[in-house]
């Protein structure tokens, strides 16, 4: 078993660059499927879920090699579209691959999503999507089956706005016949991500970033150069640790536009604000201010801060109200939160912060990424040590979650219980279980 453990913190000062986006860069590798040349991406973080991104590409055919900072990813080889229910299963983002590879390839296998286990993630907006350009869809125990010998273009309508579907269903109208036009899309920074690598490649993409995008089908893509977009959710919880400690944070290598609705949400708690170009510096010195937050979908306040805001509202003399419309279900940290001394009630997708009460560390469990960051970010005003497992489900997001919060003067570690006082170097064990890692 390995464990992370954090101290009571003293306020945390400095810098942290911020890594390369994880949702964008799993929507831009599955995106390198449908080139006919080589494409190459810089910004790609060595995480866990991208580990198991190269498995899937390597086990289709394409070649997959690091130079210096930047992946050469060449799809020429690819000699398959099947992939296993036991690499697809192991995140939520490998239905990426259904769009990617179904107009050259006419046919995948893939098994459903997995990932984060806070809440079941429907694939039924990428079905419909896929039908609507022609495609035969057939649902097996443990995978499914996507079919065309042909796409043609569709006016889309999206029941719900989905980052996933939208990229998904992008992917797969570039190679198609004739015009598509989505409505009702997500327009999450990913998606435009993914659409500025694709046009480079040759497609013909527009209005992403907007509700509707258009799409007018070309019968090939090219090699290209990008770099992936910073993570905002990372950034997002930074900043949100500046006003947890009451420190001063700057992160750097952002786009601000994209932390514009967590910052208003900040600002209102009681957090200040320095922006510049490419970088935010947090000031967390003043009151904690109890407030009502409702997630949306980007641009408004998102389902991923939701968590790490949580313990943020914990310092707030007064009631606090979170209400996540997004995952209803996205509550567990609570329990969590509650064994160290938080008081949070939880009924109907809705949580009720009651008035500040000191936490006391203990050992809590981890269970999606952002939950992660919660407990990583409670353990720092906690009084003791915290004891965070689930560990897995930080790696799946985080590069070096534990050097970037030494650098800002936080004492954390990550621990086994064949090295119980000692750092793990994520390095060193990359042949094992836990991911890549850099130092």
């Amino acid at each position: 078993m390995r464990w992370l453990e954090v101290n009571s913190s003293k306020p945390l000062n400095g810098s942290v660059k911020i890594q390369g986006s994880k949702n964008s860069s799993l929507a831009l590798l599955a995106a390198c499927c449908l080139a006919d040349e080589p494409v190459y991406l810089s910004n790609i973080p060595e995480i866990s879920d991208i580990k198991v991104v190269f498995q899937i590409l390597r086990g289709l055919g394409a070649s997959v090699e690091k130079q210096n900072i930047t992946y050469k990813i060449d799809p020429q080889t690819i000699h398959t579209a099947e992939i296993s229910p036991e690499l697809s299963s192991a995140f939520r983002a490998a239905y990426y691959f259904v769009g990617a590879l179904l107009a050259k390839y006419h046919k995948i296998s893939i098994g459903y999503p997995g990932g984060d286990n806070f809440v079941s993630r429907p694939i039924d907006q990428h079905i419909k999507g896929f039908k609507a350009l022609g495609a035969k869809v057939v649902c097996y125990d443990k995978y499914y089956t996507i079919e065309a010998e042909k796409l043609t273009g569709a006016e889309i309508f999206f029941d719900v706005v989905t980052g996933g579907a939208t990229i998904n269903i992008m992917l797969a109208a570039v190679l198609a016949s004739g015009k598509t036009t989505l409505y009702n899309a997500a327009r999450d920074p990913e998606v435009v991500d993914t659409a500025i690598l694709l046009n480079k490649m040759g497609a013909r993409i527009y209005g992403a970033g907007t509700d509707t995008i258009r799409i007018q089908g070309v019968s090939q893509l090219g090699g290209c150069t990008h770099s992936a977009a910073p993570d905002r959710l990372i950034a997002g919880a930074y900043l949100i640790a500046g006003g947890i400690t009451g420190g001063s944070i700057t992160v750097e290598d952002v786009i601000p536009e994209h932390l514009e609705a967590c910052m208003t949400k900040l600002t209102e708690i009681g957090l200040n604000f320095n922006i510049s170009e490419n970088s935010i510096t947090v000031f967390g010195e003043g009151r904690i201010k109890a407030t009502r937050v409702r997630t949306g979908k980007f641009p408004m306040f998102e389902s991923d801060f939701q968590q790490p805001v949580t313990v943020l509202l914990l310092k707030a003399h007064g009631k606090s109200v979170i209400s996540d419309r997004i995952y209803p279900k996205r509550f567990n940290h609570c329990d969590q939160l509650n064994r160290m001394g938080a008081d949070i009630t939880v009924r109907n997708g809705i949580a009720r912060i009651n008035s500040y009460r000191k936490l006391t560390g203990a050992w809590v469990h981890a269970g999606d990424i952002r939950a992660g960051t919660a407990l990583v970010l409670a353990g720092l005003m906690a009084e003791g040590t915290t004891r965070i497992t689930g560990v897995e489900h930080i790696e799946r997001g985080y590069e070096d979650i534990i050097g970037d919060f030494k650098r800002l003067g936080a004492e954390i570690l990550l621990c086994s219980e064949d090295n119980m006082n000692n750092s793990i170097d994520f390095t060193a064990a990359v042949a094992g279980s836990a991911p890549l890692g850099k130092r």
